[in-house]
């Protein structure tokens, strides 16, 4: 599926031209095949490379900058990382979150947006990011007994309206306070969010139905969706439109986008995991 992010954001790129994004009219066709090339492989383009002009270190599919910290992530659990001990985990997740508490309450903008850079100060946001979920993620996997929580998807869903319709609190002169919340959101409240999901039960033909659905779809929308908004930002920059007169566009985009990534799943994705795992995992039968 990076493949195809990459794939759909160089499609999509020359219909995003926009004030906003003052490199994309002076691209060439053969720079344009480079980056994606290099996309395909996650590996990071310095600012020096950016073809859009936001100095994203995946020029075509910005969440893709994601990605690339969590194979750092996956490369360091693969050479040791595993092998720690749950105490040495737990020493780890404090210090993360203590970098992270730091990061959002005494640096840049009392928040956690960043990261998508090669630039010093935005591959730190990446790295700050990335440890404490990471390492949080591996200790409650391996210390949390789970349990069957009644209603647990209501709370979850409670839990996630709260913080979600919050987005920040505080204003410029207390930027302290949004750091706070957003790392007690990210400390406290999401992994009791994966806590009462992993110990809930959903019941029911269509919810079930439903939440599988969108569990097979999140890494396909996720992957594959950002030049849709790339397209659909642009547009609605130049022409300085408010949300009243594109609302229905708004809504095809995001309508577009679970349709695509639906798409990108049956068509692409499965199969080719299935051809893989033929071809690559399953030993053939003995015939002796």
């Amino acid at each position: 599926m990076v493949i195809m992010g990459m794939l759909v954001g160089a499609a999509f790129f020359y219909f995003q031209d926009s004030v906003i994004f003052p490199n994309i009219h002076s691209v060439s066709v053969a720079r344009l095949l480079l980056i994606m090339l290099i996309g395909f492989t996650v590996l990071p383009v310095p600012p020096s490379m950016d073809i859009r002009g936001w100095a994203e270190m995946h020029p075509l599919n910005g969440p893709a900058w994601s990605l690339f910290f969590e194979y750092v992530g996956n490369f360091f659990y693969a050479i040791g990382v595993r092998k720690l001990p749950n105490w040495a985990l737990a020493i780890l997740v404090a210090i993360a979150a203590a970098a992270l508490i730091h990061l959002t309450t005494l640096v840049a903008t009392g928040d956690v947006i960043g990261g998508w850079s090669l630039e010093p100060s935005q591959f730190y946001i990446g790295c700050v990011r990335l440890i404490f979920p990471f390492f949080a993620g591996l200790l409650l996997s391996r210390a949390a007994r789970l349990t069957y929580i009644k209603n647990a998807f209501f709370w979850c869903s409670v839990l996630l309206i709260i913080v979600l319709s919050t987005p920040r609190i505080g204003d410029a002169d207390h930027l302290w306070m949004n750091g706070l919340y957003e790392s007690i959101s990210i400390i406290v409240l999401f992994p009791l969010i994966v806590y009462l999901g992993a110990s809930g039960d959903v019941k029911g033909k269509y919810a079930g139905g439903l939440c599988k659905f969108l569990g097979d779809i999140s890494y396909s929308i996720y992957i594959t969706h950002y030049p849709i908004i790339y397209t659909y930002f642009g547009w609605v920059y130049d022409h300085k439109y408010k949300l009243a007169d594109v609302w229905p566009v708004g809504l095809l985009a995001f309508a577009s986008s679970i349709a695509l990534s639906y798409l990108y799943l049956k068509l692409y994705d499965e199969p080719v995991r299935a051809w893989l795992t033929r071809k690559l995992l399953v030993k053939p039968a003995n015939t002796n």
